[in-house]
């Protein structure tokens, strides 16, 4: 019987041979030196990819381009496709072709931690072998991070992929204070399991007890160096450090942690941790305690008797009531009233609570809530003044709030004057005042003393006594600090200036009743109430104070 002939590709001439025989595709390399002969996995997988042969032995396929035997060896199964059809594969893939290699460009990014392969296909686009990319790679430099993987995957079409990726630093974590505590509470009033609420027991104070640790400093890390394409070390950022915030009363222990070192309350600025101490009074402030000026918390269980003063740095919090007393703190809480024909007076940095008050004069920096009636009394607050609890009622008095007033009544049936001002800081507003003040007056003393030295300009001072030499220097000196608080006190005239003009405009919300009477202004527009209004809330519309629904 004749030799059978077989449709083929490629021969020895060429260092290998497809035979597309009836009981399948064989393949043989055949051995030789020759460079020429030099191909990859990728050329023998792209004919028998466009034969549509996708089902075969691949690692057979691969350990037959490696051994290169020079004998046939079966990798796939017999295909169905005309001999025509057939021929024209294997021409156009012949690898022995003389068509070019498309071009083969190495792209790095900026920070040197990606090796791109792209494409270019103007002379050629012949797919490229895996040597090829690795020698690409190795023209620019790039020696670290090559993935073998993602080369043999990419080379299998024209599409651009990442062939090396380099490790990027890790920077460091920077240190902090892990805290201990909880001021987030403070002034919160105490809700039972019934969701009642306890205005008596306000959470005041957040205590500690000596010993007790205030917070641990978690230390920086340091960073972690990376490489880059290139195998050049990247160094890394180390995490920032952080100083302990140990303030008053406090001690770290080791290097990172913080205690008390009394019982007290905490003040915790931000920077500094503090611990202030607390004073206790078991019964009411007068004859037998005297005035009180502490620097730290004061607890009182009684009143606070007519004629004396308390003052502290921290929070106060009285049991009783203040009846014509002062007092002065950071926060105050009264669990009575506030009384005593105007000479009462109580002052807070941040918020005053109270039941009641009468004929008094109650200021505070942020907050005050009166939990009954304000009866003839001036209150002033930088941001909300709030009397909406049982009667919830404002009558005569002067009240001025910063943002909002809050009430079920304001006036009264008998129409007694009760004056409601919103929109203006009282706070910035007394400071404004003052620095004024002293402008005109540092500007007044500075005149005397320029004119002063303009006459004495006209003297041979050489001819005086040294004593009075020695007045004259003294006075030349004290217009130089003089003529400097001048300039500050112009900044801050400026600055409380536009502090003043750029308030939000404040509101009037009244949840019962506003009586004739009442007199009203918000951001220093003034609107006399003429007759009731009920459940509204005053604002400013268009420059005028006008009523809308609560």
């Amino acid at each position: 019987m004749g030799a059978e002939t077989y449709p083929v590709a490629g021969g020895i001439e060429s260092g290998y041979k497809f035979e597309f025989r009836p009981d399948g595709i064989y393949l043989t390399i055949y051995p030789g030196e020759n460079e020429s002969f030099r191909f990859e996995l990728s050329d023998m997988r792209q004919i028998l990819r466009d034969c549509g042969i996708i089902d075969y032995d691949i690692a057979l396929l691969s350990r037959t381009m490696r051994e290169a035997s020079g004998v046939p060896c079966r990798i796939a199964n017999p295909i169905e496709m005309t001999e025509e059809d057939l021929a024209r594969v294997l021409s156009d893939n012949d690898v022995s072709s003389t068509e070019e290699y498309a071009e083969l460009i190495v792209d790095i990014s900026r920070d040197k931690m990606k090796a791109t392969i792209k494409y270019n296909t103007k002379n050629g686009s012949r797919l490229p072998s895996v040597q090829m990319v690795m020698d690409a790679l190795a023209e620019k430099n790039v020696t670290y991070g090559i993935d073998e993987d993602a080369i043999k995957e990419g080379v299998e079409s024209l599409m651009p992929f990442v062939a090396a990726n380099g490790d990027p630093p890790i920077a460091g974590e920077n240190a902090y204070i892990d805290r201990k505590f909880d001021l987030g509470v403070k002034g919160k009033p105490v809700i039972d399991e019934y969701d009642r609420v306890d205005y008596k027991d306000l959470n005041l104070f957040v205590l500690v007890k000596k010993n007790d640790t205030l917070a641990i400093r978690i230390p920086q890390t340091q960073g972690k160096p990376g490489t880059n394409v290139f195998g050049e070390k990247v160094p890394a950022q180390n995490g920032r450090p952080i100083p302990m915030p140990d303030g008053k009363n406090t001690q770290v222990v080791g290097e990172n942690q913080l205690i008390a070192t009394i019982n007290g309350q905490i003040v915790d600025t931000g920077t500094k941790i503090s611990v202030d101490p607390r004073f206790i009074v078991k019964g009411s402030v007068g004859v037998a305690t005297g005035d009180i000026d502490f620097d730290g918390s004061v607890e009182i269980a009684g009143d606070v008797k007519q004629g004396f003063n308390v003052k502290a740095t921290g929070d106060i919090e009285i049991k009783g009531n203040v009846n014509g007393a002062e007092v002065s703190g950071r926060s105050v809480i009264i669990g009575g009233g506030i009384t005593g024909a105007n000479r009462g007076k109580v002052y807070a940095q941040n918020d005053v609570r109270c039941a009641f008050t009468e004929n008094a004069v109650v200021e505070a920096g942020r907050d005050i809530y009166v939990a009954d009636v304000a009866l003839h009394s001036t209150l002033r607050a930088g941001k909300k003044i709030m009397v909406e609890d049982k009667h919830g009622q404002i009558t005569g008095g002067l009240t001025i709030a910063g943002e909002e007033v809050r009430a079920k009544i304001i006036g009264n049936q008998a129409y007694v004057i009760t004056r409601v001002s919103v929109g203006v800081d009282p706070s910035l507003q007394k400071e404004y005042h003052e620095v004024c003040k002293s402008y005109k007056e540092n500007k007044k003393r500075l005149l005397q003393i320029t004119q002063t030295l303009n006459t004495l300009g006209k003297i041979d001072i050489s001819k005086l006594p040294p004593e009075r030499v020695a007045q004259i220097n003294a006075i030349t000196r004290s217009q130089f600090p003089l003529a400097g608080q001048i300039k500050r006190d112009e900044k801050r005239i400026i600055e409380l200036e536009a502090l003043l003009s750029d308030m939000k405009n404040g509101k009037i919300k009244v949840s019962d009743t506003i009586f004739p009477g009442s007199r009203l202004s918000i951001n220093s527009i003034v609107k006399n109430v003429q007759e009731e209004y009920k459940y509204c809330t005053m604002t400013l519309q268009e420059g005028e104070v006008t009523v809308g629904p609560y």
